[in-house]
């Protein structure tokens, strides 16, 4: 079989969809099964994965890598590839495509709240990925709080998509191998103050919060810190530099734009503390990849949150900034709330593994 995959979310300074993609196509270049088949990666520019060309052969279509780019350029660059199949791991597909198409829908929150995006951005989104899951032959979604979105926001058939969740790997250099045993912390060792925040910074989580709510903290607990490593996307947009600064918070908050992967395995080995206030995703991986180098989460009371890390994580209600920083200083210093957590930590990571979930991705391609 051939499988035509749109790569563009691996170019560049990948982010979810990307480290999504690039999780599946890992196993499957190591994978006895998927020998079977030619993957073809199509791109506007070099795609940022190391793979065997003769395996995993990039096309690179010039373009901007748009939606435009997407839906006109792709359907002409496909046809003399003779395709039997296109997997689109990031919301959208060309519609304009005459082969089964498998879509990745990881959320909605385009769907669910319109004022966290611009109008003409949301209302494309909106538009094209509704048509997209209507026209796939089937779709995957990495959460059982997402089948449900999609069932009741897009009124998709439930035997259509699959549930899927992806793998987990590590960030700590000490813990290499995915879904590792996260290590309980000696109470003898100097403790650490770090609180780490990891994703790009939308509204809906809440980053100038989690500022506010570590304000305290910093005041009370010298040398205490708070890394925040994220690109700034949110709309309306929010100033986190002014945030800082009215905190009086320059010399223990440090925001990172983008940091390279060594230095983000750096900064989870450093880091006591994991804090994501988010109140919408469709999963939230870095949450899972802090437990994974034994790092225990804070994280905003939500169904999804529930269904990702059950046991093994803290969590606080919304709008409440005294409970994240009670939340933030029980785990920076009470050693039996962090091994109670950590302790649950193997049986929640336990259900994300790379090589299921793309054997799993795989088994859709195969079946549609």
């Amino acid at each position: 079989m051939r499988i035509g995959i749109d790569a563009r979310e691996l170019c560049g300074r990948a982010t979810g969809a990307g480290r999504y993609l690039a999780g599946l196509l890992r196993q499957w270049a190591v994978s006895d099964r998927a020998r079977r088949h030619e993957f073809l990666l199509y791109s506007a520019e070099p795609v940022g994965l190391s793979l065997d060309a003769r395996r995993f052969p990039t096309r690179l279509v010039p373009g901007p890598g748009n939606w435009q780019w997407e839906q006109m350029k792709i359907p002409r660059s496909t046809r003399a590839d003779h395709l039997d199949r296109w997997f689109a791991p990031a919301y959208t597909a060309p519609l304009r495509l005459e082969i089964p198409t498998i879509v990745a829908i990881h959320d909605l929150s385009f769907v669910a709240h319109p004022e966290w995006f611009r109008v003409r951005e949301g209302v494309r989104r909106r538009w094209v990925t509704r048509q997209s899951a209507r026209a796939a032959r089937a779709i995957v979604t990495i959460s059982e709080f997402s089948k449900r979105e999609l069932i009741e926001r897009l009124d998709i058939p439930a035997d259509r998509i699959r549930v899927i969740p992806p793998g987990v790997v590590s960030t700590s250099p000490q813990s290499p191998t995915p879904n590792p045993q996260p290590s309980i912390p000696n109470p003898k060792l100097p403790i650490a103050s770090s609180v780490l925040y990891v994703g790009s910074i939308f509204n809906r989580r809440h980053v100038p919060d989690l500022i506010r709510a570590f304000g305290p903290v910093a005041r009370s607990h010298a040398g205490a810190s708070l890394d925040i490593v994220g690109d700034n996307r949110s709309y309306p947009r929010q100033d986190l530099r002014r945030t800082i600064e009215a905190e009086g918070l320059p010399d223990s908050v440090h925001w990172h734009e983008y940091v390279t992967e060594a230095e983000l395995h750096d900064l989870y080995s450093r880091a006591r503390v994991f804090a994501f206030l988010s109140e919408y995703e469709g999963l939230g991986l870095t949450p899972l990849e802090a437990l994974a180098a034994g790092v225990p989460p804070v994280l905003l009371d939500t169904p999804i949150a529930r269904e990702s890390c059950g046991d093994a994580a803290l969590y606080v209600p919304a709008n409440d900034l005294r409970a994240v920083t009670q939340a933030l200083e029980r785990l920076l210093f009470d050693d039996a709330a962090r091994e109670r957590l950590l302790t649950a930590a193997p049986g929640v990571l336990a259900r994300y593994s790379w090589p299921r979930a793309a054997h799993d991705t795989l088994s859709v391609f195969e079946a549609t």
